[in-house]
């Protein structure tokens, strides 16, 4: 089966259809995409359609591997998500084949180059996170001020007690009912505490 992608409909497909016609390729196995190579392989229609279509031990022809991706890492990660699923890739342009002991190797190397890239990335937002924790800054939920917490929970305890359902009260603070519960067992909860705490001293 084959593939191919131009970035707008202004864009011809004749050449690579043509090319993989060249290799055997039906017209009928060949999936297509118009779309900008901004978008991942996944979140192309035609390559989903692929995928969804294609199976272990299965071949997919491109016109140049570059079809898979505009960038070098959209690329890599095509072909491994193909590789992952037992599916083969096979180039025209590129002398990529996995019927040949160089297009094997060739695509060895795309799997281990997609790896390296992937540990890099992996690298740098690490590196990001510590270099931003040393300035200080604090990843996660923002703090929870008990003393808001407090006057939020009055709010809707009066409401209540006028009649307002828990619900609608809670609405008041801009709560949903569920963070009202857990608020206010949370509460409840350390209020039971404190006498025991107290008493240990």
């Amino acid at each position: 089966m084959g593939y191919t992608r131009v970035s707008t409909a202004a864009q011809d497909a004749q050449l690579q259809l043509d090319a993989l016609a060249g290799v055997g390729v039906e017209p009928r196995d060949v999936f297509c995409d118009v779309t900008s190579g901004s978008k991942s392989a996944a979140q192309r229609p035609g390559m989903r359609r692929l995928l969804d279509y294609a199976t272990e031990g299965d071949t997919v022809v491109v016109w140049r591997v570059d079809r898979l991706g505009r960038s070098l890492i959209d690329v890599l990660n095509t072909v491994n998500l193909l590789r992952e699923s037992g599916i083969e890739l096979r180039s025209v342009q590129d002398g990529i084949d996995p019927a040949t002991t160089s297009g094997r190797l060739m695509l060895n190397m795309l799997a281990t180059l997609a790896e390296y890239e992937r540990e890099l990335i992996t690298e740098r937002v690490n590196a990001g996170i510590a270099a931003a924790r040393a300035t200080g800054t604090v990843f996660g939920r923002p703090p929870v001020d008990p003393g808001m917490i407090a006057q939020k929970l009055d709010i809707v305890n009066d409401a209540r007690a006028k009649g307002r359902s828990a619900e609608d009260a809670a609405k008041l603070v801009g709560w949903s009912r569920a963070t009202f519960y857990r608020h206010q067992h949370n509460t409840e909860t350390q209020a039971a505490a404190t006498p025991h705490e107290r008493s240990a001293h």
